[in-house]
């Protein structure tokens, strides 16, 4: 699926809680309706994305498993 992405945050090589801190950073920085595309490497980001994502109220629209990192595309709702 296709995403119009506000920002992409490339945290690929960075550990928990590092994409998360960047992902929070650009949702506060961003309008609602915006789309942020987060890449990381970290095992960890896989629970502590969607928890804190459902937490604030956020949509996690899709996680893509690639070789080596994953995709989180995010929309900022509020």
């Amino acid at each position: 699926m296709e995403y119009e992405v506000a920002e992409e945050i490339d945290e690929r090589g960075a550990f928990c809680p590092g994409p998360l801190m960047g992902l929070i950073k650009a949702i506060r920085q961003l309008e609602v309706g915006d789309i942020v595309l987060l890449l990381s490497s970290d095992e960890g980001t896989r629970t502590d994305v969607p928890a804190w994502v459902e937490k604030a109220k956020h949509k996690l629209l899709d996680l893509v498993h690639e070789e080596g990192y994953d995709k989180y595309f995010v929309e900022k709702l509020h």
